[in-house]
């Protein structure tokens, strides 16, 4: 029974990362054609805009594969707010010169990846367990 939880619990983060490069390499570049236009020193093309567009990338998709997958608003919530988290820490430092434009996207991009996992482990029920494959209310 373990072996199995476990099983679904890594399959189910490896669907959510999936759905997030998805997302990426369909709508990232999306945003730099539409924004392509407004120039490389515009403010929407600086890193602080970037980096938060390119999570939002990442978590739209992640967030609309985990409805499908049966989970309610909640733990959505969650994890679109933890994905949002590691850069929220990452872009002051990044602001005040500790981190340059490399390392605001590594430190951002890693602690998506370390505290999603958290959250799933802090609902380990949730992400171990049987999904409906129909939209959850």
């Amino acid at each position: 029974m373990a072996s199995r939880q476990i099983r679904r619990f890594a399959l189910h983060y490896g669907e959510m990362v999936a759905a997030m490069l998805i997302g990426m390499a369909v709508l990232w570049p999306l945003w730099l054609l539409t924004t392509t236009a407004a120039g490389d020193t515009s403010w929407l093309r600086s890193e602080s805009v970037e980096t938060l567009v390119m999570a939002t990338t990442m978590a739209l998709p992640m967030a609309g594969w985990m409805r499908v997958r049966g989970h309610r608003w909640a733990p959505v919530a969650e994890m679109c707010a933890v994905m949002y988290a590691g850069f929220a820490v990452a872009l002051p430092l990044y602001w005040t010169g500790v981190l340059d434009a490399g390392g605001l996207m590594l430190v951002g991009h890693v602690a998506m990846f370390v505290l999603m996992l958290a959250a799933m482990a802090w609902r380990w029920e949730e992400y171990a367990g049987c999904h409906r494959t129909m939209m959850a209310s």
